[in-house]
């Protein structure tokens, strides 16, 4: 495949090049596009407005990305479901279906792994193995609407990887998303979470992209950030911070700060009261999140005392607030964990 071009990323500019150069006509990226990102065809056979001949070049001279599912968990509790992915090179890769009362949402993986090393998080355990395609991130979604028969009207880049560590990639999978000639999902239905690289904030600013940017806080001052997040010794918080000050400025979308709420480690009054400090005045929404415990970590997860005390400080200060309701709790809802087990049971 090293030598085929991977369709499924190509804008349709690109695309249209693609035909040019193929000695095609141009209206022919048009149609292809729409098998590909429209009715989600997974094969050049079954694209019937095509000839025979056409058909047979595309397939000499391109791949067609489709992951492989491998596994899939229902939640008893509330219908979500984790989804394991086979990519083509063997690796795996996880994602989830949320469902809510505005429509289903999706949780895809950017990266295979992360090398990010936040200390409560099992996707980072094994480290980074490779970048995701746009068109491996994409087929997450799509995979997953054909799965339930269901349009999927929400996406969130908040799985396994850190999304501006592949940030190429993340830009053109944006783009691939949101254009009207594919799946067409509103730019505001997208949010991209971070652990915080600077200069990819700012880059990502300059985008004007109206999606929504979530930072990975999960701590209230440098010393602490520094105990849970590795990325915090090369962006001190109010760098990040400030970073996500200017996001608002360029684009007019608040930020929404996502806050791990760890029993005994960032969840006393002190952590409120540093964090609307931190963040006073801004236009921004503050996420509490309870850690879904893993194995590999000591952390636990905050008493309902603490969340609830947690969250009226911030109240008091006129911040918005939510405290994120747990899905797939009985089905290893958090970030990497399936994909971790699948990968443990396959070594032996």
């Amino acid at each position: 495949m090293e030598n085929r071009i991977d369709i499924k990323s190509l804008n349709l500019e690109e695309l249209t090049q693609l035909f040019e150069d193929m000695g095609e006509k141009g209206f022919r990226a048009k149609q292809v596009y729409q098998w590909l990102h429209v009715k989600q065809e997974d094969s050049f056979d079954e694209m019937t407005n095509l000839s025979k001949a056409l058909r047979e070049k595309l397939k000499e001279r391109c791949f067609i990305t489709s992951l492989v599912q491998e596994q899939v968990q229902i939640s008893k509790q509330d219908g979500t479901r984790k989804y394991l992915f086979c990519l083509e090179d063997g690796n795996v890769i996880e994602s989830v279906l949320m469902r809510y009362k505005h429509g289903n949402s999706v949780c895809i993986s950017s990266q295979v792994g992360c090398r990010m090393g936040c200390r409560f998080c099992a996707s980072t355990l094994d480290g980074l193995v490779r970048n995701l395609r746009p068109s491996e991130m994409l087929d997450q979604i799509y995979k997953i609407g054909k799965d339930i028969g269901e349009r999927i009207s929400n996406v969130v880049v908040m799985g396994t990887g850190e999304p501006l560590d592949n940030y190429d990639n993340l830009v053109k999978f944006i783009q691939l998303l949101t254009n009207e000639d594919g799946l067409n999902i509103s730019q505001r239905n997208l949010t991209v979470s971070t652990c915080g690289i600077v200069p990819r904030i700012l880059q990502l600013a300059e985008c004007r992209f109206s999606i929504t940017l979530a930072l990975s806080l999960h701590a209230s001052s440098q010393k602490k950030r520094l105990e849970l997040m590795p990325v915090a010794n090369k962006y001190d918080i109010r760098e990040v911070v400030d970073a996500c000050k200017t996001y608002f400025e360029k684009t007019g979308r608040r930020v929404t700060f996502e806050y791990s709420l760890v029993g005994n480690v960032n969840d006393t009054k002190e952590d409120a009261e540093e964090l609307c400090h931190l963040i006073q005045g801004m236009n921004c929404h503050v996420n509490l999140i309870p850690v879904n415990p893993i194995k590999e970590r000591d952390y636990v997860q905050s008493n309902a005392q603490r969340i609830e005390a947690f969250k009226e400080m911030l109240e008091k200060n006129r911040i918005t607030v939510t405290v994120r309701r747990e899905m797939g709790r009985d089905i290893d809802g958090a970030c990497g964990q399936l994909r971790r087990r699948y990968m443990n049971s396959h070594e032996k």
